[in-house]
């Protein structure tokens, strides 16, 4: 390890010692999908037991209120999981916001639900195990060796664990804001960008939108002219929209709800849409885009069309105070024998929200791993002390007056 002081070798190594392995198993063993409440409780309950070791003031937050626009058109209420939230000496010098999650995308009933061993002691497959139950425990780690360090007293923290991560984070974003507030950096800890360690740099944003289409039915033989189909308007604005694509901006029609009886020209349908834009620009552009081919269908097929939703992920490049953290986080894992980089990245997470409060932040401070999202998600298991004493390392320097 170069040019570590005593008291940052001794940090990194207890936080290399940490039961991380042990950990990851039983919380990924527990089903903790974005939409099964009674396992991300039992998760929550678990994760609350093992952060109780940190000092401050713990607690599990109730989500917002949250609607989505169901099959029917109709908005309903959608309830997420409560969220953990540590806040420990606020009145440091430099302050820090640590976030995760502990959602996964598989629900209750996903055929992905066991924690195995792939390669016998070096690579662990199961639901949750990279991403992110893997860097709950790193940064768990990481919190407990800092704590034990001289330097402790020279940083405080804030932990947010949301339950909604996976779905957008609609219920606990105005807590990650709150948290973010008065923080000098902040560290995500999502699986790095590759399974070497490569850290996420810029991300584009990201939003979702349910644009509802009220036509008007008739016969399908009789008087079908009479009829104004709103399956048929969903699609001509799923194409549109397709079309407008463009570089900086990608867009997904994701799904069309709606239709009947073969024989009744359809008077309901709703599309589901996904919009990407790679700048702050480019994000007012598309909603213009999207205002514009809904009024252009509208008029076009003599269709009403609502729209729900909105950009919940803002984008995320990368400023001057964001490459500083960068290059701190890349040095000390130099420092620790593993030299990382970083890449632009295509997928979103809360590090967009993050940045968006003005914060810098690393958002891939987790495991190594892959697959994530899929049956074949891994965790690299050396990767869990690796993070952990990079994490460790890095904080210690933030609190010692380095990088920012």
């Amino acid at each position: 390890m170069l040019g570590l002081s005593t008291i940052e070798a001794a940090a990194v190594e207890a936080a290399g010692g940490e039961p991380m392995l042990e950990q990851v198993r039983a919380w990924s063993a527990v089903n903790s999908g974005s939409r099964n409440l009674p396992g991300l409780a039992e998760v929550a309950g678990l994760l609350a037991e093992a952060f109780s070791a940190l000092p401050g003031a713990l607690e599990l937050r109730d989500p917002a209120a949250v609607e989505e626009v169901d099959a029917s058109g109709a908005l309903r209420r959608l309830d997420h999981g409560r969220n953990l939230h540590l806040r420990v000496r606020p009145e440091a010098p430099f302050q820090l916001l640590l976030t995760g999650h502990m959602d996964t995308v598989f629900a209750a009933d996903h055929p992905f639900q066991q924690v195995f061993w792939r390669e016998p002691g070096a690579v662990l497959g199961g639901p949750g195990v990279a991403d992110m139950k893997g860097g709950l425990a790193v940064m768990l780690a990481a919190l407990k060796a800092v704590e034990a360090s001289p330097l402790s007293e020279r940083l405080g923290y804030e932990v947010v664990v949301n339950s909604d991560e996976e779905v957008g984070s609609s219920g606990s974003a105005a807590l990650i804001a709150e948290a973010a507030r008065g923080k000098r950096a902040a560290f995500t800890y999502e699986p790095s960008a590759l399974p070497d360690g490569t850290l996420a740099g810029a991300r584009p944003g990201s939003g979702n939108f349910s644009l509802v289409v009220t036509g008007r039915s008739a016969h399908a033989g009789r008087n079908p002219e009479e009829g104004r189909n709103a399956v048929l308007a969903a699609a001509d604005l799923a194409l549109r929209l397709e079309r407008a694509k463009a570089p900086g901006l990608a867009i997904n029609p994701a799904r069309i709800d709606g239709g009947g009886p073969n024989n009744v020209v359809p008077d309901h349908a709703i599309l589901r849409l996904n919009m990407r834009p790679a700048a702050a620009a480019t994000q007012a552009g598309a909603r213009q885009l999207l205002e514009s081919a809904v009024a252009a269908v509208e008029r076009e097929r003599e269709v009403r069309i609502a729209v729900h939703g909105g950009f919940g992920r803002p984008p995320k490049p990368l400023d001057a105070r964001a490459e500083k953290l960068f290059r701190l986080v890349a040095r000390c894992s130099a420092d620790l024998g593993r030299p990382v980089g970083w890449r632009d990245s295509g997928g979103v997470c809360d590090g967009n929200n993050i940045a968006a409060c003005g914060v810098p932040v690393v958002d891939t401070m987790g495991v190594r791993g892959g697959a994530i999202h899929s049956n074949d998600e891994y965790l690299i298991v050396e990767s869990l002390h690796e993070r952990a004493r990079l994490s460790a390392l890095a904080m210690m320097r933030l609190a010692g007056g380095e990088g920012l």
